[in-house]
């Protein structure tokens, strides 16, 4: 492990961690999230809000449902 692994990112959110969509940022990719039993079921595409309508970004689609949470996209290798 490098020591980047081991450092503390201080306050604020955590990489991982969902986030309310009341706060998602415009003009970037992100994982978007809605509440399921057992916690928050992720989309899996990454998604971007343009003019207040979130989109898949790969198939350049409106997103029909409402997220409740989002996170930054990581790409699944």
């Amino acid at each position: 492990m490098s020591d980047s692994d081991n450092s503390d990112p201080g306050p604020g959110p955590r990489p991982r961690e969902w986030l309310p969509i009341q706060i998602a940022p415009d003009d970037c990719d992100l994982e978007l999230g809605r509440p399921h039993k057992s916690g928050i079921l992720p989309l899996t595409f990454p998604c971007r809000r343009k003019g207040g309508v979130w989109f898949n970004v790969w198939a350049n689609e409106a997103v029909l449902i409402s997220p409740s949470h989002w996170r930054v996209w990581r790409s699944r290798i």
